[in-house]
């Protein structure tokens, strides 16, 4: 049931649209003078036997049919291991390469003042 907006299917969409445009040419029959305006009862009893037709004919079941469950593979798993693997070990040598910069830096002592 993927054609489904609001909980309703498309059936009720075309059902609604037949029933606005008979309303619409009711309407505008309706002014018409003379034997135009027997033109009514056509229109009327059409869109009441498509109406029922769509009604009582549905294409598909009432019953969704059973979905397969979808199951997520992940098919980089192992780049994505591999990636991780390189990305720490290159963190790990940056980091042993900046802790001698840091522990090693030198002090320099500060001048005294003699007065």
């Amino acid at each position: 049931m993927a054609d489904v907006v609001l909980g309703v299917g498309t059936g009720v969409f075309i059902i609604t649209l037949i029933w606005i445009l008979t309303l619409a040419l009711t309407i505008i029959l309706s002014r018409a003078t003379g034997p135009t305006k027997l033109g009514i009862i056509p229109v009327v009893l059409l869109a009441l036997i498509i109406t029922l037709v769509l009604v009582f004919f549905p294409r598909a079941s009432e019953v969704p049919a059973p979905q397969r469950e979808v199951q997520i593979v992940d098919m980089f798993f192992i780049g994505r291991y591999v990636l991780l693997s390189l990305v720490s070990l290159v963190f790990l040598a940056a980091l042993f390469m900046l802790l001698p910069l840091h522990f090693l830096e030198p002090i320099y002592a500060k001048p005294l003042r003699t007065h």
